[in-house]
């Protein structure tokens, strides 16, 4: 009977265990889970373009091109202006200035009517690192060049071979040639210059950042008997400028040359020939105008790390980000001759 009962003792047991054995099984443990890791989210630097400011998708390594543009009256309206990231306007002879202008970050398919070189824009051109475009020159300014002034190409050597350079058909030499931007950096290279470079940026004004000076929606000065106007428009916060009365456009499309820094500085001018060439001192430093959204400011221009650039005490004035004019007018009458109102 014992034996009996013992064995009804052990069957029990074993399935209590069967039963706790299954539950387990049924029902298992769920590990903890561990909470995720967050990784840190690296803030990368915006790539800014050094001369305008401006916010671009990537590096620009082009070298900067500078370019002769014409701005007799049968070469208006010229092509490529407004993507300059910088202008300079400065006398050639007689009373019509000529433009060099400075491509990097915005580089247009042809730029023109290109017009001849002067050592004092090839200096610029030089001191900016640029490679130096033109169409012709007098013999000894082409002897400085080939001598080793400025890294350049000279449109006489390649004139309308379609590939470099074209004439257009709808004006007449000088004032047809264009130069084809697709070609330049090739070309270039095969004369042995640097067709890449690095340059340090500006100093520009952050979005926080307020413009000072007092009111300033219509400048209006003379080269000599050529009147020169840059009326802003608020809606834009942009400059535009007129030319004898007439607003500097594209050709191919009519659109205006938006402006975001006119920067008017005075300094000596010299005729030194009897073909009306002149010399002009960019060394020296002197008064200037700085207008920026609407505002002017009395500054002075000087050069800094081989850039002419506006300043107060001696401390850089900062532009606002965007594309730059910058005139350079004789002394007499120099700023004082500048007409600044407010409507």
């Amino acid at each position: 009977m014992k034996w009996k009962i013992m064995l009804i003792l052990v069957f029990s047991l074993l399935l209590m265990a069967c039963s706790t054995n299954e539950k387990e099984t049924s029902n298992p443990k769920e590990p903890e889970q561990e909470a995720p890791v967050e990784e840190p989210v690296e803030e990368t630097e915006p790539i800014i373009a050094p001369l305008t400011g401006l916010e671009l998708e990537s590096e620009p390594t082009n070298r900067i091109l500078a370019i002769m543009i014409n701005n007799h009256p049968k070469a208006r309206p010229q092509t490529g202006l407004s993507q300059a990231d910088i202008v300079f306007e400065i006398l050639a002879e007689g009373n019509i200035t000529r433009f060099m202008a400075l491509f990097h970050s915005n580089l247009p398919e042809k730029v023109g009517p290109v017009r001849s070189a002067r050592p004092y824009y090839f200096n610029l051109a030089n001191d900016y690192g640029a490679l130096y475009i033109y169409h012709g020159a007098a013999d000894f300014i082409e002897q400085m060049l080939q001598n080793g002034a400025a890294d350049h190409l000279n449109g006489s050597y390649y004139d309308n071979d379609k590939v470099l350079f074209e004439r257009s058909s709808d004006r007449v030499a000088p004032h047809n040639s264009y130069v084809l931007i697709d070609s330049v950096y090739e070309e270039a290279e095969e004369k042995g210059y640097e067709i890449e470079g690095s340059y340090s940026p500006f100093s520009f004004l952050s979005t926080e950042e307020v413009v000072e000076g007092d009111p300033a929606t219509n400048v209006q000065f003379d080269y000599i008997g050529n009147p020169i106007q840059y009326i802003y428009e608020s809606t834009n916060e942009k400059y535009i400028r007129y030319d004898g009365g007439t607003e500097t456009t594209e050709k191919a499309t009519g659109e205006e040359v938006e402006i975001d820094n006119v920067f008017i500085l005075e300094t000596a001018h010299e005729v030194v020939d009897n073909a009306g060439r002149r010399e002009i001192d960019l060394q020296s430093g002197g008064d200037a105008l700085l207008l920026q959204k609407g505002k002017v400011q009395h500054v002075q221009w000087e050069r800094i790390d081989d850039r002419i650039i506006p300043t107060k005490n001696g401390k850089p004035v900062p532009l606002v980000p965007g594309k730059t004019w910058i005139n350079v007018i004789p002394t007499s009458p120099g700023i004082d001759g500048v007409e600044v109102t407010s409507e």
